[in-house]
């Protein structure tokens, strides 16, 4: 597959459903060997720490610890955090086998048995459509594409799977509009400021829920994370001397450790590379806040001119830059005396701030001007300047390029940025649009980032408010190769949580995950090249720092397999209902109710069934429009409520000839 194997994955199932049955014929003539011989049946001995599959002369080793352990032989507990690799080597070298583009799953076994070869490889393919029905319980390859809307709530789109006509995965409602975000490096939490209520979300990525809202103080804008990420930094934006500083919260404790006050006005914050300070502009007062990180205590203020606007520490010189925003300079603060030592003028309207990858040359907006400054840190002294789109307001980079979003303008300025400070070269620039409309035709605006790379190598994603799109541009291309709709909601800024597993060593490929519900689990794999599939054994035990869980009276088992629906005809449902505590059929229930509704909630419809004997029930309704439907079950005499049995899926299709 090319670098963009996520994206264009499906394009290869057909290639791949020929491929499997290839894979079947040729099995037996193949080298294949598990070591140690994983576990087969529930409830049987735990399986080995690492299982090893050799095949063709490809060793697949697969193991899963517990992220808080060190020892390989800890258990696995429910909704815990666990590394998972998978070590590739050649079978006759023990050579790693590097740049590899492995994909699997891990899924809870319905059956007593572990799957066999065939059985393996029919999983294998059906997560490979990504159908709503057939998805796995943990996808250890995608990546999702958050958009921070412009109303109260995040988009969660899954680029890869498609719930009828939509690749909404779901939304996170907020107590009130984002304006920043911030995600931790093992992207397993999300922070978000909200001003209009003065406090910032606490958002799990692994279940998408909100789990605190924190009072962060007046106006709560800009969020940044230590490089140990022990603190968060909150600026807290107003014109008045006794609201304005920054809010310091523990990330562990989820609580405030300190309200510093400094000056008035908006803020940016950075910080030295050991942590030991933290700096804070103060546009409206003027001056440059020095903080002590492990007092929590401001130290002293420095006079750093006209409406300071945005900050970047320097790692490779040791040095802070400023930006002042009305005077149009650029100042460099030594990072350990703490003192100014240039001013280099450019002009007024600077607007933001940013160090390209190699950290050498920093990057300088102006608003005003239509113009980027770059600048070396080695001399402190201008290199060159470019024009760009009208009102540039935000800057992005991949590994070979900068990202200009223009405010005023659909097109987006890539500036090359390889050979830049080498005497005579000129840089490359070029531009591609992002859309039909100017951003600034929409009244959505943050201070997070609308450009952000994409996981896939040399690409980004744009989003664009007005359009009420985000798009998937990659380098070389005169226009995005696709796009993805926000469903009538401004992205004001993207994000990208990816899941993947990654290259973590030569022939390691890892990734962290949240373990699921307790109970046993296949974790499917597939190797395109060499090609490689294998199915590998896990077990979740449960966790006892958990709260005890509920038995519910009941379980619902479909007998109805059809899972796509005409629109507008009758669609009779059956299912079994199951005593839980007696495993036996309950029949004569004269309240069991069935809800059905449109996503997200547009229509519903609400029914007893009909008991058909033996414990089997019918549910008949009639779907009006085209989408996914959640069924949900509730039966009070047995105190079984809505929300306590899982939801079944169906999808609607208008074309009568499409459902089966």
């Amino acid at each position: 597959m090319n670098k963009h194997w996520r994206l264009l994955i499906g394009l290869a199932l057909l290639f791949l459903a020929n491929t499997f049955s290839l894979c079947a014929q040729s099995e037996s003539a193949s080298e294949k060997t598990v070591s140690p011989t994983p576990t087969t049946s529930r409830g049987s001995e735990t399986p080995p720490a690492s299982q090893t599959y050799t095949q063709g002369g490809v060793a697949v080793k697969f193991s899963i610890q517990p992220l808080a352990a060190r020892s390989s032989g800890s258990e696995l507990l429910e909704a815990s955090e666990a590394i998972v690799k998978f070590e590739i080597t050649e079978t006759a070298a023990g050579k790693p086998l590097t740049n590899l583009r492995p994909v699997a799953w891990i899924d809870f076994r319905e059956q007593p048995n572990a799957p066999d070869a065939k059985q393996c490889r029919e999983k294998v393919q059906s997560f490979l459509q990504a159908s709503f029905a057939d998805k796995a319980d943990v996808d250890l390859n995608n990546y999702f594409i958050l958009a921070l809307n412009h109303e109260a709530n995040i988009s969660v789109i899954d680029p890869f799977s498609s719930f009828g006509t939509s690749r909404l995965y779901t939304l996170i409602p907020l107590p009130g509009p984002g304006t920043d975000w911030v995600m931790t490096a093992n992207q397993k939490r999300l922070y978000v400021s909200m001003p209009a209520v003065n406090q910032v979300a606490v958002i799990d990525t692994a279940t998408w829920k909100v789990i605190a809202n924190i009072d962060a103080g007046a106006n709560p804008g800009r969020l940044l994370l230590q490089h140990d990420e022990n603190y968060l930094w909150v600026a807290n934006d107003s014109a008045e001397q006794a609201d304005s500083g920054v809010t310091v919260i523990d990330t562990i404790k989820l609580s405030v450790s300190a309200r510093l006050k400094t000056g008035a006005g908006s803020h940016d914050v950075a910080f030295s590379d050991d942590d030991r300070y933290a700096f804070v502009s103060n546009k409206k007062a003027g001056t440059l806040s020095l903080v002590d990180v492990r007092k929590l205590s401001p130290l002293r203020d420095l006079n750093v001119g006209l409406q300071p606007a945005a900050l970047a520490f320097s790692t490779l010189s040791k040095t802070l830059y400023v930006i002042n925003e009305s005077g149009g300079e650029l100042i460099a603060i030594d990072g350990s005396r703490l003192e100014i030592v240039t001013r280099l003028q450019l002009q007024p309207g600077l607007h933001a701030l940013r160090f390209a990858p190699s950290g050498r040359f920093g990057f300088v907006v102006n608003s005003l001007t239509n113009a980027v400054s770059i600048f070396d840190v080695s001399t402190n002294r201008l290199v060159q300047t470019v024009p760009v789109g009208p009102k540039p307001d935000q800057i992005a980079f991949t590994k070979d390029f900068a990202y200009v979003r223009s405010n005023g303008s659909e097109f987006v300025t890539m500036i090359k940025i390889t050979g830049l400070g080498k005497e005579g070269n000129e840089v490359a620039v070029s531009r591609f649009p992002s859309g039909q409309k100017a951003p600034q035709e929409s009244p959505a605006a943050s201070l997070a980032a609308p450009i952000v790379p994409a996981p896939e190598p040399g690409a980004v994603l744009v989003a664009n408010p007005a359009d009420k799109m985000i798009y998937f541009y990659t380098e070389g291309m005169a226009a995005p190769m696709g796009s993805f709709q926000n469903y009538r909601r401004d992205p004001a800024a993207v994000l990208v949580a990816d899941n993947s597993l990654r290259e973590t060593s030569p022939g390691v490929y890892a990734t962290t995950v949240r373990l699921p519900r307790r109970g046993s689990y296949d974790v499917p794999f597939l190797l395109d090249s060499p090609r490689l599939v294998s199915c590998f054994n896990l077990e979740v035990a449960a966790n006892p720092a958990l709260p005890a869980e509920n038995t519910v009276a009941i379980r619902i088992e479909p007998l109805t397999e059809q899972r796509t629906v005409a629109v507008g005809e009758n669609f009779q449902f059956r299912f079994k209902v199951i005593d839980t505590r007696s495993q036996q059929p309950k029949p004569n229930l004269q309240d069991m109710g069935v809800l059905v509704f449109l996503a997200p909630g547009i229509w519903q419809e609400r029914m007893w069934a009909k008991s058909l004997g033996d414990g089997v029930y019918e549910a008949s309704f009639n779907l009006p429009k085209a989408g996914i439907y959640y069924v949900f079950f509730q039966c009070p005499s047995m105190g079984v409520q809505l929300n306590q049995l899982p939801a079944l899926n169906l999808q609607a299709q208008a074309d009568h000839a499409s459902a089966p």
